[in-house]
């Protein structure tokens, strides 16, 4: 086995599948046992630095509220800022606020506009990738606060949901990365 298939494997294995959860038909992801093992959530968070660092990003954005869980250590380990985008009306202070459709209705994410410069690479962190209108909106906010999208990584990409189809014109040619792919 490679490196990579040894962390695919732990990362794997300490992923909870839980049926019909939020709602009957659903079969939600859970990673709170995988953030639970310190040797699972240091493996995740190396390899999430390791993205951000070879993508050259000089910050992380993390998406509320998970990529806040994960987008923190990652920062810290790559030694880059960490700037959380949070939804519309937890800031405090000036902000840019981007709408975005979601499958039965909309929703907005916000970001402190100062956090954000024309000097910045940005990654992208959360814990999955599933429609991707989240992680679009937040492509466009960066962009708009004048920095440059270095790329996104996610824990886990749903690729029946088709998120990574959604993303790819708003990526600019930026990566997706997913260290998982279910």
């Amino acid at each position: 086995m490679t490196e990579t298939t040894d962390i695919q494997a732990l990362l794997l294995s300490r992923i909870r599948d839980v049926p019909d959860h939020p709602e009957p038909g659903v079969m939600f992801k859970d990673i709170t046992p995988l953030l639970a093992d310190p040797a699972a959530f240091t493996a995740l968070t190396d390899a999430l630095a390791e993205l951000t660092v070879r993508h050259g990003a000089t910050k992380i954005v993390g998406l509320e509220a998970r990529g806040f869980i994960l987008g923190a250590p990652v920062a810290v380990r790559a030694g880059v800022g960490f700037v959380p985008v949070r939804k519309a009306g937890k800031l405090p202070g000036a902000t840019l606020r981007q709408a975005y459709d979601l499958e039965y209705g909309s929703a907005e994410i916000e970001v402190h506009a100062e956090d954000l410069s024309a000097s910045d690479r940005v990654m992208v962190v959360d814990d999955v990738l599933a429609t991707g209108g989240t992680a679009e909106a937040s492509l466009r906010l960066i962009r708009r606060a004048g920095a440059e999208v270095a790329g996104v990584s996610v824990l886990m990409e749903l690729g029946f949901l088709g998120g990574r189809a959604r993303l790819e014109p708003a990526l600019g040619g930026a990566p997706l990365e997913a260290l998982l792919q279910v």
